[in-house]
């Protein structure tokens, strides 16, 4: 298995399990992915955690895995293709995602950091885009999440010139959320998930999505959509308690 799925606690867990490469991305680990986020949708998961095995969380495609096709731009065209899919229905989960990222996260690894919704650097990680590198370009989702979360001058910088960013110019660049110590991170996470299972699973989903949509939307719409939600969401019973407590203070 390249990726292992496990839930404990309502927080379920997506590790990539690859470290003899750097837990980069061939066909069959995306598509054990893609099983994995299916299982996510569980409704007994209320909070997803998404990290790497190994020093490294994750260097990218495994360019030795298209290389050795029959037809290499047949399998990065699904590669790609299939690696995109099953990360935007990661962002799209109605629950928070919580990747905890080490070592170093490259090319393609940068989707599963874009794609989660909190993240977590060891302090010690190194984020490069590393696609010129080898003559390639941005796949993944990339060349549409970067300029979002950290500004078309910058992703194109980061693109273009090749340049490494450390875990905490990568914070300063909204590109991760935090930076802890390495020997730190794991328990980190675990903490920032724990805490988010135990928070409103409905309340969370749904705020997660609004601010998602919110780029593909007028203000108008985005508004309306607000209005709309917040109006079911104080008929819930998870928001009546939470009202009730509120108010007897």
């Amino acid at each position: 298995m390249s990726v292992r799925w496990e839930v404990t606690g309502g927080v379920g867990r997506i590790t990539l399990d690859r470290p003899e490469v750097s837990n980069a991305i061939d066909l069959p680990t995306v598509r054990e992915l893609a099983a994995a986020v299916t299982a996510a949708e569980a409704d007994d998961v209320r909070v997803v955690v998404l990290t790497g095995a190994g020093a490294r969380f994750c260097a990218g495609g495994d360019v030795r895995s298209f290389l050795a096709a029959p037809e290499p731009s047949e399998y990065l065209h699904g590669l790609a293709s299939e690696a995109e899919a099953a990360l935007r229905r990661l962002s799209a989960l109605p629950k928070p995602v919580v990747a905890g990222v080490q070592g170093a996260v490259a090319g393609a690894g940068l989707a599963f950091v874009l794609n989660a919704d909190v993240v977590v650097a060891a302090r010690s990680t190194k984020f490069r885009m590393a696609y010129s590198g080898i003559g390639l370009t941005p796949d993944c989702g990339v060349s549409y999440l970067l300029p979002r979360a950290v500004g078309t001058q910058r992703a194109l910088e980061l693109a273009l010139t090749g340049r490494t960013l450390t875990a905490e110019q990568a914070r300063d660049w909204s590109l991760v959320t935090e930076v802890a110590d390495d020997e730190a991170l794991a328990d980190r996470v675990s903490e920032l998930a724990e805490t988010l299972a135990g928070g409103p699973a409905a309340a969370l989903g749904q705020t997660k999505r609004l601010i998602r949509s919110s780029f593909d939307v007028s203000r108008e719409r985005s508004a309306a959509d607000e209005a709309a939600t917040i109006a079911a969401a104080v008929t819930t019973g998870e928001a009546q308690r939470l009202i009730q407590r509120f108010t007897a203070r």
